[in-house]
């Protein structure tokens, strides 16, 4: 099966982030390709993730803060950037904002 509605996704919990795996190898998705939703609810920075590839996101709704590497930018709706492989990357909220909700994918180099 080569589709999923957010409704069929499997909720995921880390580190006080809630994480839906969209499309994954089960949809065919190959050479590390894969998509999903988060959830940022938290105020202050949660773990930081690392992957061995590159990583897009476009904010879907609320308001906060971005870390990649060492640069700090504020993020809001339609809001997109790139985490270059190998580099630490993390998302807050605005303590004036509801959740941040992103999507999120995986591209192989």
């Amino acid at each position: 099966m080569n589709y999923i509605h957010l409704d069929e996704a499997k909720e995921v919990v880390r580190d006080g982030v809630l994480n839906y795996p969209l499309l994954t190898e089960k949809q065919g998705c190959v050479n590390g390709c894969c998509t999903g939703i988060s959830v940022f609810a938290n105020s202050e920075y949660p773990l930081a993730n690392v992957h061995s590839d590159q990583e897009g996101f476009f904010v879907i709704e609320g308001r906060g803060w971005a870390r990649v590497g060492e640069r700090e930018f504020p993020i809001r709706p339609g809001t997109s950037f790139i985490v270059p492989a190998g580099a630490h990357h993390t998302v807050k909220r605005d303590p004036e904002s509801g959740p941040v909700r992103v999507f999120w994918f995986h591209a192989a180099i």
